[in-house]
């Protein structure tokens, strides 16, 4: 299935399909984006809460935004209207970097069809097409979910990566490099881990970058079809993005749950600070 949708193929899509459109905004500023939802969405589209329906609750070492139960996600996923076969279309106003959120964890979940607007409501608007004020009531939906049809990656297998593949840190590089750490308890990253800030997967407006653009991109930092690559953030919300982006790219991508937040809350794991050259990889993946 393709992972990013344009407006006008959405649009034209809504009118032969059965679609559910997922409003997926949030940002560590304003995690609650329903005053913005009720202000104007896409036609019959469905507010999502990140922090409550997307994300589980745990102890620190589970990381900021744990994975929800599956019997928990159903339960929201039906509460959106979601229905056995829907295609389901998740949007926000910040270029993809939490609607990527819903995308992978539905697709964890075994919803086939699930893509992201490209360019959000952003684009949406700039296309001409309508937008709606209120609430949106829809009917419970049925679909059924299980887990476990995307690859994860523990806080073991993240921290053993390097070795055998490529593991990314999606978070900005200057918290990659350790030299600032505004939300988790220590400044750094994974040692081995190669920095591809989710950023740079997008356009200034907000949209993807075309798929050879993304490829050579990644490439450049041994991510390639066929490689073992794992993506991490600050909490997994980002990383999200990188695995959808990774997608686009033609090339499969783990995603570490925890991420920065699980890794950095257990004191015993170790912590590198600065830049990982990727010149210095051993043709094994290891680091001189």
């Amino acid at each position: 299935m393709s992972v990013l949708i344009t407006p006008r193929e959405l649009d034209e899509l809504s009118r032969t399909t059965e679609v559910r459109v997922l409003d997926v905004r949030w940002t560590l500023a304003k995690p609650d984006g329903r005053d913005d939802h009720l202000a104007g969405h896409l036609p019959g589209a469905v507010y999502v809460d990140l922090d409550n329906e997307l994300a589980g609750h745990g102890e620190p070492t589970d990381g900021r935004h744990p994975l929800p139960a599956v019997a928990d996600l159903q339960a929201a996923a039906r509460r959106w209207g979601v229905n056995t076969g829907t295609t389901v279309v998740v949007h926000d106003e910040s270029a993809g970097l939490s609607a990527a959120r819903a995308w992978w964890l539905l697709r964890w979940a075994g919803i086939a069809d699930v893509r992201i607007l490209d360019g959000g409501l952003r684009a949406w608007r700039e296309a001409g097409l309508p937008v709606e004020t209120g609430p949106v009531d829809v009917a419970e939906g049925d679909v059924e979910l299980s887990e476990g049809h995307l690859p994860t990656l523990t806080t073991q297998e993240a921290g053993a990566l390097p070795r055998t593949g490529v593991l990314l840190d999606a978070r900005a590089p200057e918290r990659y490099r350790g030299e600032t750490e505004p939300i988790d308890p220590r400044a750094g990253h994974v040692p081995g881990a190669l920095s591809a800030p989710t950023g740079e997967n997008v356009t200034d407006d907000g949209v993807f970058r075309p798929a050879a653009e993304l490829a050579q991109r990644f490439a450049a930092l041994g991510a390639t079809p066929g490689t073992a690559v794992g993506v991490y953030c600050g909490s997994g919300v980002t990383a999200a993005h990188q695995v959808a982006a990774l997608a686009v790219a033609g090339v499969d991508a783990a995603l570490y749950p925890g991420s920065w937040s699980a890794w950095s809350n257990d004191p015993t794991l170790p912590v590198a600070v600065g830049d990982e050259l990727d010149a210095t990889r051993t043709p094994e993946g290891a680091h001189s």
